[in-house]
């Protein structure tokens, strides 16, 4: 028996809050890795792996925001905890190692291609591994060609992100790219969506594991805290706002004098010689 599918049970709450979620962790993301590209080798790690988990925990909250408004009707739908964290884990690590990619070789070429495709994979991978964490009284099938598409989505948007966070252009630049991100992280969610269909096996026996609101506690809590303590470290780093490097002009450092004296210094060089003729011509008739 087919299951009928609605992800829209809230209406446009969640979707608006799951894109909400996508775009913060993707803002903060992409200007941890602004900031990398701006700070000495010891420091890039840091704040690489700071994005990645950014990057990770926000698409990961988007996904199951987006969740809770997906029911099929005739069956209760219930999450497999360690399958549901697990998805974080693949999230923030995947995206992780593109992230360093794009961090350590720049965004663009080669690089650029690599680290875009291995984040949008990791992307997609937390999707089709947080859908694989539902047990309900059914199976789930996917149409291939719009999980392809899906998956090309993902890949897209991670690989225009990194280029944007490679610009180092400012704050208003990243957050531009972040909505976009963030839209394009929630077309591959639904699109991903639009291809699943329940075919539900009809029998009494209840579905097993924790139910969607046992879950939104520590879904919340959890990378909420961590996205709003990396939105302080933004806030405090006004390096990470502008996304300039912290260059000081040449005659502000110590030792170096400035620009100003130099030219002062070329002016009387040049109009010495002359006012020393001038004195010697005008004492010459006085002499006579």
């Amino acid at each position: 028996m087919q299951g009928t599918v609605d992800g829209f049970s809230y209406g446009l709450v969640t979707p608006l809050v799951a894109y909400f979620m996508a775009c913060l962790g993707g803002a903060l993301g992409l200007r941890c890795t602004t900031r990398s590209m701006l700070v000495a080798q010891s420091w890039r790690p840091g704040w690489l792996a700071l994005g990645s988990a950014a990057i990770g925990s926000g698409i990961w909250t988007m996904h199951f925001i987006a969740m809770m408004g997906f029911t099929v009707r005739g069956t209760p739908i219930h999450y497999d905890k360690a399958m549901t964290f697990a998805s974080l884990a693949v999230a923030i690590v995947m995206v992780g190692v593109g992230i360093f990619i794009v961090g350590y070789r720049g965004a663009r070429g080669t690089a650029l291609f690599t680290g875009g495709t291995i984040t949008g994979l990791g992307i997609a991978s937390m999707h089709y591994l947080g859908m694989a964490s539902m047990t309900l009284d059914g199976k789930l099938e996917y149409n291939t060609v719009t999980v392809g598409i899906s998956v090309a989505i993902a890949m897209a948007a991670a690989t225009a992100a990194l280029w944007a966070a490679g610009q180092v252009r400012g704050f208003l630049w990243s957050v531009g790219a972040s909505l976009v991100m963030g839209l394009a992280v929630s077309g591959m969610h639904y699109t991903g969506m639009a291809a699943l269909s329940v075919h539900l096996h009809g029998t009494s026996e209840p579905a097993t594991g924790d139910s969607p609101a046992s879950l939104l506690a520590p879904m919340l809590v959890g990378p909420l805290a961590f996205l709003l303590l990396a939105g302080v470290v933004v806030m405090f780093d006004p390096l990470m706002v502008m996304g300039k490097p912290a260059v000081v002009p040449v005659e502000h450092k110590p030792g170096i004098p400035a620009h100003t004296h130099v030219r002062h210094s070329a002016h009387r060089l040049r109009f010495r010689p002359r006012r020393t003729v001038e004195h010697r011509g005008s004492r010459t008739p006085q002499n006579r």
